[in-house]
């Protein structure tokens, strides 16, 4: 009774550490629980609190003096007849406060471009990855099931050919079957925990994820058509795309950078006011004080001239990636596009077709009105093809993924 109770605990803890989660269940449980985008978050916080710290001003000095020594009372720390203070403020001048603002609001602006980009990489991972999943699970199935009958069969065999009834030869024909299929029951059980891995990083969740994903919801996603044609879907990507606007706007943080540099140069003025009670030409005295360094030479030349280099980089970079994102979407529209022509020649019939053949063949099999070679080549044939037609549909939406996470827009209907 206790063994019983125990095998319906351990079937019970398998039960539980399933969950069947829709892709949007998925999303939910990523933009709460991902570390990656709570942590990337932060330096935007950081880019805040660079705008807050470069709108401080320096604090003015306070400095004073007393007397150290009178030589005529001869009296050490004579701070009765003898004693000073002043007050200073650094003053910035040539708009160095406010270049450094503007510069400190566009690092803010980049740091929001990159939090974009690397959402959209995530999230395309984790579509990629649910899609994965969900495929690798059907070819499990399809997988188990050829398994399961030919398992029977080789077992039945294995008697008949004890006995002398059928050749050893057949036996060792339909043993290759058998392990060829348990060689990829391997492999899919071997991609499925790399998936599940990956989801569970990518969302949080620390059960493994099952997939409530229809065929009729599986077919709507792969018929899916892009809005737009090439042409079309580079003018976007070069609208939308994060990476490629950060670049871009790398330039324009490089003059500000540049003109802030520039600023630099301009002298700083220091004010303020002293007062002296007898150090000065009259008792009590009170200055005011006005200080100016002499702009014999710029002393932040050399910062200017790096800086402007790094305008001419940057503009630089700012081509390559507009060049390479227009390639890159051209790419992956061509690889789509092919892919889904090559399945789109494969009609349902035809697969409704191959069920209905690898049926029939189970049945004719069993009635004798095949042949066991004929049999084993056929289940060889319908074994790859079965596993290339679920790829191939994985193919597509890879592709049509990996072509949104380009352009960074809704282009699919």
């Amino acid at each position: 009774m206790n063994k019983i109770a125990g095998l319906f605990v351990v079937i019970s803890s398998f039960m539980t550490a399933q969950q069947q989660m829709s892709l949007l269940d998925c999303e939910n449980a990523f933009q709460t629980n991902n570390l990656q985008l709570l942590a990337q978050q932060y330096n935007i916080n950081m880019a805040d609190a660079d705008i807050l710290q470069a709108k401080i001003w320096d604090l003015p000095q306070l400095s004073g003096q007393i007397n150290a020594y009178n030589p005529e009372g001869k009296k050490v720390f004579d701070m009765g007849h003898a004693k000073g203070a002043q007050v200073t403020q650094l003053i910035y001048m040539g708009g160095k406060k406010k270049n450094e603002i503007a510069f400190a609001k566009s690092n803010k602006e980049l740091a929001q471009l990159q939090f974009s980009q690397l959402l959209v990489d995530l999230k395309t991972q984790l579509h990629t990855t649910y899609y994965n999943l969900y495929f690798q699970k059907l070819k499990l199935e399809n997988t188990n099931k050829q398994l399961g009958y030919m398992k029977e069969l080789l077992s039945a065999y294995k008697v008949q050919s004890a006995k002398g009834n059928v050749s050893l030869k057949d036996e060792v024909r339909l043993q290759s079957i058998v392990i060829q299929l348990n060689n990829d029951k391997v492999e899919i059980n071997k991609n499925i925990l790399a998936v599940e891995q990956t989801l569970k990083v990518l969302t949080g969740v620390t059960d493994d994820i099952e997939p409530r994903l229809s065929e009729s919801e599986a077919k709507d996603v792969l018929d899916t058509q892009p809005l737009g044609d090439e042409g079309e879907l580079k003018r976007k990507a070069l609208e939308n795309n994060a990476d490629y606007l950060y670049n871009v706007k790398l330039i324009d943080n490089s003059k500000l950078f540049a003109q802030w540099q520039k600023s630099l140069n301009v002298p700083d003025l220091n004010v303020g006011a002293g007062w002296d009670q007898n150090g000065g030409t009259f008792k009590n005295e009170v200055n005011l004080m006005v200080g100016i360094p002499l702009p014999l030479w710029k002393s932040n030349q050399g910062n200017v001239e790096k800086a402007n280099y790094a305008i001419q980089q940057n503009q630089k970079n700012a081509d390559y990636q507009k060049l390479d994102l227009e390639t890159k979407v051209q790419s992956s529209y061509r690889t789509w596009k092919s892919q889904y022509e090559q399945l789109a020649e494969i009609k349902s019939t035809d697969l409704n077709n191959l069920d209905l053949v690898y049926n029939g063949m189970l049945k004719n099999f069993r009635s004798g009105n095949v042949s066991l070679i004929e049999f084993t080549d056929f289940m060889e044939s319908y074994r790859q093809t079965a596993l290339q037609i679920y790829d191939m549909k994985n193919d597509i939406i890879q592709s049509a993924e990996q072509l949104n996470q380009l352009v960074q827009t809704k282009i699919f209907y």
